[in-house]
């Protein structure tokens, strides 16, 4: 075959697969099966592997990602992405209404919409093919993430049908429940800390670098908002009813995600019947978004500053249940830290089943006055973490009053609690099971020794067999201990050695983290690697060096002096040193020593460099960073939609303004 006839061959079989995925993804309807599918996915795969200049870039293949990013290039929108005003009343919702149809002095229908908890997103299809997909960013200029939005499924690289040849359509994406526990059962396993929601959790996955990543997290999204028609459609509710022909997944009418009426009344029953049925959605939704439907009133309306007059969004107030409170039970952290949860009764409460709820410390207890079996109030924090915020005192039927532990619920060692701090803490870090295993965990971690292979049930069966009491010990293990470990095969075993070893070569910092110093996190432990550049510095250094160190305040100074002060914490490091990790920061050779002993600090957003690469731009021409802007700072590098605060701060303190092109002059000097 010539090239013409592989190229013609490749596009039938892409728009093949192109079909039967919104089949599957958006019309929950699938034609083939699954082996079918991959079976006709491995045909293009083959045909692209010995053409790879005829890949198309929204083929069918490239949704797996694979693409690694260096950073997200900031992008004009073609058309401002403006946030909408917000009420929480239903009254104002009404008045909304009103104010529109006077402004108007005519009828007008309303279309009523879900709001999704999501990150909001803008695609341009050039074509019938997506060409880029922005964040919304400051409204104005958004982060260029279409690498990973070619990895959801539900979007679609090429259009269908009658489609306008260029125009933009926006929506939100979004995590599933379902999608969100399942991550979040997969990290708990490997020993990860887990995600708070499954809104920051997509927002978090856009921005993944890894796009290979992407794909595997499962992003759902729900497209609404169509621009650029040049009057194919007269109204909002027409143009997504047009969309979903083209190929794009949008909120159903039949199940009331999208609703037109020509009345108060309709908006009214839409709101209401949503606040209590969105328990019953698969994804979370926080309100209801209600747009004049009329392009042509819409632009009579016009806009504000800051949003558009012809829509506003109803949030719904947070949701509270009443239930009983079973029993308190005290947790213990790697750190010692105690940490009481109210057991309760199980009760549905925004679409999940809430059982446990954290009481955070013994002031709180108190200040709730609780007793046991009391009748409590539940609310979900943020829409997402279960607390108790009150007490039904007039259901009360005991006068028991839940006190705080006096000794670990694990050693049973006293337990302490220092001036000024609401925790109380378990002083036995060495023998108190949890809080052994939390620091393996903890040193295992990603952002840390990167040891993969250990989740917690395994570290938890090493500890009880013995085989491993602090992190020092996995450099020891043997390749038969670790296959005396149930469900541990030979190439597992292999694996964890591998990773163990290749541990070794974790920077400083990481290593520093990893050794759960508290109060010394990420940042902080960066800060002291560039500060003291070896641990041996490290251990030496007094209260007043420590504080020294920008960003680190009395706590953590204490907490480091206190730490180094232990002869066995010593001993501990000492060990790892001996097997080899790292314990000395690699040195950066310097551009320059033009901003020598300058302080730095950056604000807004850039054109040419992410805020990572300004931070090492400024460490490799001799300058320090600071987060805040005080009388130390000698530069203040302004990006666009730089925060008022620091301007005016740094305007009153007298501290010199640089620009991007200023800074880039200065270190090209």
């Amino acid at each position: 075959m010539d090239q013409v006839q592989v190229q013609a061959q490749m596009q039938q079989l892409a728009a093949a697969l192109h079909a039967h995925n919104r089949a599957y993804y958006v019309l929950n309807d699938p034609q083939i099966s699954d082996y079918e599918f991959d079976t006709l996915l491995k045909s293009l795969e083959a045909l692209e592997k010995q053409y790879p200049n005829l890949i198309d870039p929204n083929s069918p293949t490239q949704r797996v990602g694979g693409d690694l990013t260096k950073k997200f290039e900031t992008k004009k929108h073609r058309f401002p992405m403006l946030s909408l005003s917000n009420s929480y009343s239903q009254e104002e919702i009404i008045e909304w209404a009103e104010r529109c149809q006077k402004t108007l002095q005519e009828a007008s229908e309303f279309v009523c919409e879900l709001k999704y908890d999501g990150v909001a997103i803008g695609m341009h299809y050039q074509n019938g093919s997506l060409q880029q997909a922005l964040t919304r960013g400051d409204g104005e200029q958004g982060e260029d993430v279409t690498t990973n939005v070619r990895t959801i499924r539900t979007v679609p690289l090429v259009l269908q049908q009658d489609y306008p040849s260029d125009f933009e359509i926006r929506g939100e994406i979004f995590m599933s429940q379902q999608n969100f526990e399942a991550l979040n059962l997969q990290r708990q396993a490997q020993g990860e800390p887990l995600f708070a929601n499954p809104r920051n959790t997509a927002s978090g996955t856009l921005k993944l670098l890894d796009s290979k990543e992407v794909a595997k997290r499962g992003l759902d999204c729900f497209l609404y908002g169509v621009h650029g028609l040049k009057s194919a459609a007269n109204g909002h509710y027409e143009s997504v009813l047009m969309a979903q022909k083209w190929g794009f997944k949008v909120p159903d009418p039949a199940l009331r995600m999208i609703e037109k009426t020509n009345s108060i009344d309709g908006i009214m029953d839409f709101i209401h019947y949503w606040d209590t049925h969105r328990a019953n959605l698969p994804f979370d939704i926080d309100g209801v978004v209600i747009k004049v439907n009329s392009f042509a009133q819409q632009a009579a309306l016009g806009l504000t500053a800051k949003s558009p007059r012809w829509a506003i969004a109803y949030k719904f107030k947070t949701q509270q249940v009443e239930t009983l409170l079973q029993s308190v039970t005290f947790q213990v952290g790697r750190t010692g830290a105690i940490t009481p949860v109210a057991n309760l009764k199980p009760v549905q409460l925004g679409g999940t089943t809430v059982k446990r709820a954290s009481l955070h410390n013994a002031d709180q207890i108190q200040k709730l006055d609780l007793c046991q079996h009391d009748t409590v109030q539940v609310e979900k924090g943020g829409e997402i973490i279960p607390k108790i915020v009150g007490v039904n005192l007039s259901q009360r039927k005991s006068s028991n009053r839940i006190s705080f532990i006096d000794c670990c619920p694990e050693c049973h060692t006293p337990l302490v609690r220092q001036d000024g701090e609401a925790q109380h803490y378990c002083p036995n870090e060495l023998g108190c099971r949890p809080q052994v295993t939390g620091k393996l965990l903890h040193f295992i971690s990603r952002k840390a020794l990167n040891i993969d292979g250990l989740g917690e049930e395994t570290v938890e069966l090493m500890y009880a067999k013995r085989l491993i009491k602090n992190p020092l010990d996995l450099y020891f293990l043997t390749f038969d201990q670790l296959l005396s470990l149930d469900r541990m095969a030979e190439k597992s075993a292999n694996n964890l050695l591998q990773s163990i070893a290749a541990s070794k070569e974790v920077p400083f910092e990481r290593v520093l983290f990893g050794l759960g110093i508290r109060f010394v996190g990420e940042t902080v432990a960066k800060k002291l690697a560039q500060a003291f550049e070896h641990i041996a510095a490290l251990e030496a250094a007094h209260f007043d060096d420590l504080l020294a160190v920008d960003e680190i305040g009395e706590k953590i100074a204490q907490s480091i002096v206190s730490y180094f002060s232990d002869p066995t914490n010593r001993a501990f490091i000492a060990g790892l040193k001996a097997v080899g990790l790292q314990f000395e920061a690699i040195q950066k050779t310097l551009n320059s020593n033009v901003l020598d002993g300058k302080i730095c600090v950056i604000s807004g957003t850039f054109d040419t460099f992410s805020r990572d690469e300004l931070k090492e731009l400024i460490e490799l021409n001799g300058g320090k960073l600071a987060s805040s802007v005080s009388a130390k700072t000698h530069y203040l590098i302004a990006g666009a939609n730089m925060g008022p605060a620091k301007l005016q701060k740094a305007t009153d303190l007298g501290v010199t303004l640089l620009s991007e092109n200023d800074f880039v002059k200065m270190i090209s000097q």
